[in-house]
């Protein structure tokens, strides 16, 4: 085989066949080399002479047409033998075994003999290395494309070097100031020295917005496994240069992370073509495994000669030798493996869902995998909205894991090179509870902030509007008529209390979520409120009661499909930690379903003890539902578990229960139908003209509170908190002090902190004052007016809410138990029917007693020891077990 360059320079075309099909003409036999992407044979095994000879081909291969200078090409790494296969220190995941095995890279072929290498760093910054000293230097092009290496790399230093934000501010529209003409990625390559971070996050927006780097954008997006590498070399030799005399590691490697591309993809509308491509898709996460260890290089040794050697991973396999590689020994079958020193990297499988809003009518979700490696792994939770980017790929399945065939159907995921969180219409999360979702080191990249030095110069002019309260309530569901407390309960659910934890005294974890119960008649915008709150609550899930299990809610087992071994799948109450859960036709839930909701709405976890499992979750949520009253019409004359048929230990865990009535009134009936007509007119309701705000404002002002306000209790809204709650209290008790009722509980005390915080947040004030607190205190007066008065009665009884009857409920019932013991103790006889008893006691009463109140009366008198029934229905005896004397 000829190693001489040609003697005349070639003229490479733009794709690897000529015109005619024949494949080009230089090294045509080497090109059918097992180094090339285009051959693979599996039927060899490793190790076999077929294959040493095949390495020794390659080896001799890449000596003619790399050249000695090929060990620095970005495209094969530094301290690669050129007779092995190339792994690179990013993902390089495809395999034929799993989507979760390593890749080896498509294979750098240039067109002109010993001409590839990369330009040594002094050489760039002094001009050398350039086409006039080199003429071969611009010839040299990736294998199978159009991308010419060197031009590559000089438009990539070039947008390094000269890139600033006037040119994207330019592209927009927007005002440039003096700022943003200076160069933009040297100041965040300082940024990232001073971190002490290996990953540059970049915005392939800039790199559109460039004159010089549209080509390159291109490449990028069509070829990202071959471009993402040359990008890599240049940043880091980039980076060495501002900091060579602070960095003198010599296997220093920046890598280059790109995102914002110029349009996303649809999960629905992946097809072959995308594959290899760099794509952006978008979705919500549901699904994350454990970190897996993936093995990059094995490390063997000989048992007979001790002889130790490296062995990288191909295609996801283990080349193990067959002999050893020393002269001196050559055992076979006496290398073994040792896993204490092979090399791993961090990997995690994860799928992607399309959220709700995209899905065509009457079709299911479309899920896609991820694969996350090193930085990525743990960034994102199940439940999150985020914005993917990263390289789409293909493998076969195998017939048969023992075997190495393969069917000719291919499985699909993506290689992640880059996680966002979308939505900004969303609320973010709580500082404290964010600062557990990822390593605090990861930066998703030089995107501009959600709150930027203008909104934030805005959002303190709104805060200091006198009626910031109504403005940000009427700006709540603004379609929505009227329901002004309503909205102000569910306005302090979206900015929530402060989570207090005091582990020096050992008192266990207050929560600062504030719960939301809607009950009323059908048609009152019940449901609408919840799609509200849903849009705009950080990591909400929406959910039905009808159409929710307990696994549905908490968590499910299931198999993982690459360990095979059962995992938990998190539900929609542990994807809603840290937002709000919004569940409609709460009264249709099942008793099951509800069960698992007492221990999330107070303590906020979700012990779970399944297959061998045992493990408690967090469920850090807001609770917002609503409810239908039994028979869909609200009865006026029962209590409020009468009417939603909810068990009353569930409703007490609701801060707030609101009842939505639909009153008969003339004046309120026209406003509220010339508020509608007016939205199906001209889709701009009466409320037009009020002070409003938009709704990414308002988000970005809920967002700069839960993130920068922890309100803290002053000393004289402590003591009007004590004050107000044992007012409260007083007032289930009559000037005789016979009658005493339950008006307050210390949860009722818990919800006025809660909210006297959530309302000191809304003002962007960081002490918790005597208005936040008596605005608290009117809201809870106003719905427990509502819900907790007793329709018998007309007064305030909390009994209705915890035990599902009040106390003058109760003294009936007692004074009926002891009417009725009074006329068994005036019988002679000890034993007696039932019926003569009910026959009796009826015609004594003055007011009629139903049976149901008749036969609960008895029953309590048995459970007391007084008398003892025998038989069934109206043939039962009642036998008589105290005497007659007896007080």
């Amino acid at each position: 085989m000829s190693t001489n360059p040609p003697s005349t320079p070639y003229e490479a075309p733009d794709t690897p066949m000529t015109h005619t099909g024949r494949r080009t003409d230089i090294l045509s036999s080497q090109l059918e080399s097992p180094s090339s992407p285009m051959y693979y044979n599996s039927a060899r095994t490793p190790g076999s002479p077929s294959r040493m000879r095949s390495a020794y081909r390659r080896s001799e291969l890449s000596s003619t047409l790399l050249g000695e200078d090929a060990l620095g090409s970005p495209l094969i790494y530094p301290g690669t033998p050129t007779h092995q296969t190339v792994t690179p220190a990013r993902s390089d995941m495809i395999s034929y075994d799993s989507p979760n095995t390593p890749r080896t890279p498509r294979t750098t072929f240039v067109r002109t003999p010993h001409a590839f290498y990369s330009t040594p760093r002094h050489a760039m910054s002094s001009g050398l290395g350039t086409q006039e000293s080199d003429p071969t230097l611009g010839q040299r092009l990736i294998w199978g494309t159009t991308v010419n290496i060197h031009e590559a790399m000089v438009s990539f230093r070039n947008f390094l070097t000269n890139f600033t934000l006037a040119h994207r501010k330019k592209k927009l529209g927007q005002t440039i100031t003096e700022d943003d003409k200076k160069p933009f990625y040297p100041q965040l390559l300082r940024r990232t020295h001073e971190a002490q971070s290996f990953c540059v996050n970049l915005d392939c927006r800039n790199l559109k917005a460039y004159p010089d780097t549209h080509k390159l954008y291109d490449q990028l997006v069509k070829y990202p496994q071959e471009i993402i590498p040359l990008m890599d070399h240049t940043i880091t030799t980039f980076f060495t240069e501002l900091f060579d005399e602070d960095w003198s590691l010599p296997d220093l490697k920046l890598k280059v992370r790109p995102f914002n591309l110029e349009s996303s993809v649809n999960m629905r509308e992946l097809d072959p073509q995308n594959v290899d491509q760099l794509i952006t898709i978008k979705g919500l996460m549901i699904r994350a495994s454990p970190i897996i260890p993936d093995m990059k290089q094995a490390f063997f040794r000989c048992l007979i000669c001790d002889h130790t050697m490296g062995v990288k991973v191909e295609r996801g396999k283990i080349m193990e030798p067959r002999r050893c590689p020393r002269e001196e020994c050559g055992s076979e079958n006496t290398m073994s493996i040792i896993h204490n020193r092979c090399q791993f990297a961090n990997k995690q499988s994860c799928r992607l869902q399309e959220t709700p809003d995209v899905v065509p009518d009457g079709q299911t979700p479309q899920t896609v995998s991820l694969c996350l490696y090193d930085e990525l792994v743990d960034v994102s939770k199940p439940g999150d909205r985020l914005e993917v980017t990263g390289i789409f790929r293909g493998v076969p399945v195998k017939v048969n894991p023992r075997q190495r065939t393969i069917k000719a159907l291919f499985r699909t995921y993506l290689d992640v090179v880059h996680i966002k969180r979308t939505d900004k219409k969303r609320v973010q999360l709580a500082t404290g509870i964010r600062e557990e979702f990822g390593p605090e080191t990861y930066e998703e990249g030089d995107e501009i902030d959600v709150v930027n030095a203008n909104d934030e110069q805005a959002i303190q002019e709104l805060a200091n509007k006198p009626n910031i309260y109504d403005v940000l309530s009427q700006s709540l569901a603004p379609s929505i008529y009227e329901l002004d407390d309503v909205k102000k309960g569910i306005l302090l659910q979206l900015f929530g209390g402060s989570n207090a934890a005091f582990d020096d005294s050992g008192a266990p974890r207050f929560r600062g979520d504030i719960n939301v119960l809607l009950v009323g008649d059908p048609g009152t915008s019940k449901s609408q409120l919840l799609q509200y709150v849903h849009k705009i609550a950080p990591r909400g899930v929406y959910t039905s009661g009808k159409g929710s299990s307990a696994v549905g809610l908490t968590a499910y087992i299931t198999r993982d499909p690459d360990s095979r071994q059962l995992v938990l799948e998190s539900g929609a109450l542990v994807l809603s930690d840290g937002g709000v859960c919004c569940i409609d036709e709460f009264d249709k839930m099942s008793e099951s379903t509800r069960s698992v909701l007492h221990e999330v709405m107070e303590q906020q976890t979700i012990s779970v003890a399944k297959a061998g499992i045992i493990t408690t979750l967090n469920a850090r949520t807001s609770i917002c539902a609503s409810a239908n009253p039994i028979g869909s019409r609200w009865n006026k004359n029962l209590s409020v578990p009468a009417n939603v048929n909810l068990p009353p230990p569930l409703l007490s865990r609701f801060d707030l229960l609101y009842l939505i009535l639909d009153r008969v009134d003339e004046d309120a009936d026209r406003r509220l139908a010339a508020h509608l007509v007016a939205l199906y007119m001209e889709d701009n309701p009466l409320t037009a003209g009020v002070d409003i705000v938009s709704v990414e404002m308002l988000t970005k002002y809920i967002n700069y509170a839960r993130e920068k306000i922890q309100p803290v209790l002053t000393e004289a809204a402590s003591q009007l908190l004590t004050k107000l709650y044992v007012e409260l209290r007083s007032q289930g008790q009559d000037r005789t002090g016979t009658d005493k009722r339950v008006t307050a509980t210390t949860r009722q005390l818990e919800s006025m902190i809660r909210m006297s915080e959530a309302h000191a947040r809304m003002r962007l004030s960081r002490s918790v004052d005597v208005e936040d607190v008596n605005e608290a205190s009117r809201l809870l007066r106003e719905a427990i007016k509502d819900y907790a008065t007793d329709p018998k009665t007309g007064r305030i009884d909390m009994d209705l809410i915890l035990m599902g009857t009040g106390a003058h409920e109760r003294h009936l019932r007692d004074d009926l138990q002891r009417a009725l013991l009074d006329l068994i103790l005036n019988y002679e006889q000890i034993q007696f029917g039932f019926t003569r008893l009910q026959n009796d006691f009826s015609g004594q009463s003055s007011v009629p007693v139903d049976n149901r109140a008749f036969e609960e009366a008895l029953r309590a008198l048995e459970t007391q020891g007084d008398i003892k029934i025998t038989g069934e229905g109206r043939k039962r005896m009642i036998r008589r077990l105290v005497s007659r004397n007896e007080p």
